[in-house]
């Protein structure tokens, strides 16, 4: 019994810090690839503009169709629960402080993660296994400008842009089975939203967690894939724990902000 416990405290010691040096691991790759200078602008900019096509717009349709049926669910469901109360005038309220706040912005980064940070990571895996990275060094070209950058940058600006596409489209979805279906007020749906949503406590806070979130998801992608084993196996096992990791962080971290900001 003994010893299974000293195995399983060593286990867990040993996971506690290769799980640290990972996060230092991570935190050095990301200074050295915002922090290192690029003499060519122009290249750079283009590389970026390239990369928010590749995450940002190639990432439209499922953020797109996962609002629309997410506002339509919601709208239903709030309408049985507030019924029984008689307060279906609350229900523009319900959508879009519930949708703004928490649904929009971890609902986007876990599909975020799971479209354009998967494909992250196997695109990098993919450019370590044929050393592509190698070749870029040889040319003088620091791959972590030239491949990690980009990336980041591009990650950082769309994921906060893709949770207010999400929350429009719910938002907008919800109104019409509200109004379409349901045969409640378009009118008072929309009052309510507007009394009831304040701008900097709801929607700056919900943009703050999407800009969070897209910080971590794209981090972790881009490293995944940079440190992953130059092999088909070790590519597919870094995309796993990519997606993995990447939702685990983004449920714990919106745990975190949450509590930060609007907790008493």
């Amino acid at each position: 019994m003994q010893n299974k416990s000293m195995m399983f405290f060593t286990e867990v010691g040993r996971t506690s810090i290769r799980s640290t040096q990972a996060l230092g691991r991570m935190g050095v790759m990301c200074w050295q690839s915002l922090m290192k200078r690029n003499t060519n602008v122009k290249q750079e900019l283009w590389l970026i503009i390239a990369q928010l096509y590749a995450l940002g717009v190639l990432s439209l349709l499922i953020i797109a169709l996962s609002g629309l049926f997410i506002g339509m669910v919601l709208a239903l469901q709030g309408y049985t629960v507030l019924n029984r109360f008689g307060a279906t005038e609350a229900l523009g309220q319900l959508v879009s402080l519930s949708l703004i706040r928490e649904l929009g912005p971890v609902v986007a980064a876990l599909l975020f993660a799971g479209r354009a940070g998967s494909a992250m990571t196997a695109e990098v895996g993919f450019m370590k296994a044929t050393e592509q990275l190698s070749a870029l060094e040889m040319m003088a070209v620091n791959p972590l400008t030239y491949v990690i950058r980009p990336r980041l940058i591009a990650g950082i600006i769309t994921m906060p842009i893709l949770a207010l596409i999400f929350n429009m489209v719910a938002i907008y979805s919800a109104w019409y089975v509200c109004v379409a279906l349901l045969h409640l007020d378009s009118g008072s749906f929309w009052a309510n939203m507007q009394n009831a949503v304040d701008f900097r406590t709801d929607v700056v806070n919900g943009l703050i967690k999407s800009l969070c979130f897209g910080v971590v998801v794209t981090l972790i992608a881009l490293y995944q894939g940079y440190a992953s084993i130059p092999t088909t196996e070790g590519i597919g096992r870094a995309t796993t724990h990519s997606v993995v990791l990447s939702s685990v962080s983004i449920l714990g971290l919106d745990f975190v902000l949450t509590a930060f900001m609007f907790g008493t």
